[in-house]
């Protein structure tokens, strides 16, 4: 189990998004103090949005930070549902450099093969890593189906991986490719943000089980081995 998880429950959304950016902006100033650049891992969805927004109007020298997803899905790097195009909407015109984990493979396995190699060339670990959670207990694209165990259980080594989730969500019926937990795992910190009491009820589920959680975002935090803080509402 994570070695301390701090909760920090928002009743207002405007407030949850200054605490994330503000926070953000400390670990990557940070970065940039200690080392002259910062690697960080950003999430997809709806909840992020307000928060790159806020980010953005921050006073942060971009030009030294390198921003990954999380995870993607296969789709061309312009489509709605592409996580990369979101952030690079954002972050591009600031100056950062914005990768992505994606490639032009269509086959998932050859894409997270690809998308291994292209993490094991950045300046591993990264700074943060901030994740979300589905519903579902998912986090990042570590979905049920034939490769959560490969995302859950790989080596160390083994950053990224291909994903074809079973089902396939409906929102995205396409097949991903997601950080490991080896790689949430090796972050210098890790946050994870959310909103919703459903999410709450099946992350506290997933946190008691643990290793034996049936959720991967249960067994995802079970192998996190610094501080994790958590932001709800």
């Amino acid at each position: 189990m994570a070695e301390e998880i701090e909760f920090w429950d928002f009743e207002d959304e405007g407030e949850m998004v200054e605490a994330v950016a503000g926070d953000i902006k400390f670990i990557i100033e940070s970065a940039l103090d200690a080392r002259g650049e910062a690697l960080v891992a950003f999430p997809g969805g709806s909840t992020p949005a307000p928060i790159f927004d806020k980010l953005a109007a921050s006073d942060i020298k971009w030009k030294y930070v390198t921003i990954v997803p999380t995870d993607d899905r296969l789709v061309a790097v312009n489509s709605e549902l592409s996580n990369v195009a979101d952030i690079a909407r954002i972050f591009l015109p600031l100056g950062a450099r914005v990768l992505p984990l994606t490639s032009e493979a269509e086959d998932y396995k050859l894409a997270g093969n690809a998308a291994n190699a292209r993490l094991s060339d950045l300046k591993w670990p990264p700074d943060l890593v901030w994740l979300g959670m589905g519903a579902d207990g998912h986090t990042a694209s570590i979905f049920p189906g034939p490769d959560m165990e490969d995302a859950l259980e790989g080596p160390d080594d083994m950053l990224a991986t291909g994903i074809e989730p079973d089902p396939l969500p409906e929102e995205a019926p396409v097949n991903r490719v997601t950080m490991t937990a080896a790689a949430i795992r090796q972050a210098r910190t890790t946050m994870l943000v959310f909103k919703g009491a459903g999410k709450r009820a099946v992350l506290d589920e997933a946190i008691a089980l643990g290793a034996e959680s049936p959720y991967p975002i249960g067994r995802v935090i079970d192998k996190i081995t610094v501080p994790i803080d958590i932001y709800c509402m």
